[in-house]
């Protein structure tokens, strides 16, 4: 296809989106935001920059959970819906299915950098040595019995699961399942913990669905509290309480550093550093997803991406390093920075 009728295929594309959205109701002038409690505090902060030094609007930016916000975004095109969703985990398949069933059918992904997901408690408690073991023997609903089978968790207190753990009861408070920290906690630190049983790691290759119910189910028995999706609220209820712990981003302990602490796992500290180099155990990516559809209604759209996508952004001396995000290699972020100035559509 020539230049000529790339352009001509992009302008009726374009047209017929902002037909579509403008048949729905009247555009917005302001950019609307939702998603992760993670991803929030980078977003509002790139937000309220670029309200400041364009003559856009200041975006609205709410904290829904990656769950949430990215079921909001894929309601739908048109004034009623956001632009867009920010995730501390990828986009899933059902997910992109659900949208397209929904008219959303074109959509950048953009990878915005990563976080670890820390275990921390108040620091008027002592600091903790835990394991992955350690993490999913005491939150996972059922745990080995000892003899290749199961049996409902009955851990009570830290030093049941680990003699060289505190008698303290245990009680963590952590996201709900809405939350793309949870997706991310329970992969990463329960499955990291689950599959060091060798009988259950080799449960995965026999019985997926088992292997993934075993690794992956929280109790509920009250040892996991779920305190929603305000990562702040729950610095404040560790405060209160010294002998609870806590689950949350990374971004969240850097800025609390003075309340709170993070536990080591694997012998890891939750460290920038640590997570810049892969050696913390619990660590993932961070995206944001926008409608194409809404690009050329929603005045700023991409103005806002190349914001969020320069160096000065989110690169290795970037202001967003200060809000705790960890930066991409120099090659990965300029990777990700030409996907985003060509508007790649999103592949799975």
């Amino acid at each position: 296809m020539n230049d000529t009728l790339k352009l001509s295929s992009f302008l009726t594309a374009g047209v017929l989106a902002l037909t579509a959205y403008s048949g729905q109701a009247a555009a917005r002038d302001q950019i609307s935001i939702v998603g992760s409690s993670t991803v929030f505090p980078f977003a509002t902060t790139v937000a309220e920059r670029f309200g400041k030094t364009t003559d856009f609007k200041t975006p609205v930016v709410e904290s829904t959970g990656s769950g949430g916000g990215l079921k909001l975004f894929c309601a739908g095109i048109g004034d009623r819906h956001p632009d867009i969703a920010n995730a501390s985990r990828r986009i899933k398949k059902s997910e992109v299915e659900l949208c397209a069933a929904n008219g959303v059918k074109d959509i950048v992904e953009v990878k915005i950098g990563y976080d670890g997901i820390v275990l921390a408690n108040s620091k008027k408690g002592a600091p903790v040595k835990l394991s992955l073991r350690d993490v999913f023997l005491a939150l996972a609903k059922d745990v080995p019995d000892g003899d290749g089978k199961t049996k409902p968790n009955s851990y009570k207190t830290w030093k049941q699961v680990n003699p060289s753990l505190p008698d303290v009861k245990i009680e963590v408070l952590g996201p709900p399942p809405t939350s793309g920290t949870r997706d991310a906690f329970v992969e990463l630190a329960m499955e990291g913990g689950c599959k060091t049983f060798d009988w259950i790691k080799s449960l995965k290759k026999s019985d997926k669905n088992a292997y993934k119910a075993l690794c992956h189910t929280v109790r509920e028995d009250g040892a996991f509290v779920e305190a929603g999706e305000n990562d702040n609220l729950i610095v404040r209820k560790l405060e209160a309480n010294p002998k609870a712990f806590g689950i949350f981003g990374y971004s969240f302990l850097d800025q609390n550093a003075d309340v709170v602490q993070g536990s080591l796992i694997n012998d890891k500290e939750p460290s920038f550093e640590n997570i810049s180099d892969g050696s913390y155990p619990v660590s993932r990516a961070l995206y944001f997803y926008v409608k194409k559809a809404h690009l050329a209604a929603v005045p700023g759209i991409e103005a806002y991406l190349a914001e969020f996508s320069s160096d000065r952004a989110r690169g290795e001396d970037g202001y967003l390093t200060e809000k705790g995000l960890i930066p991409m290699s120099s090659d990965e972020s300029s990777e990700w920075a030409a996907k985003v100035k060509n508007l790649q559509n999103l592949s799975m």
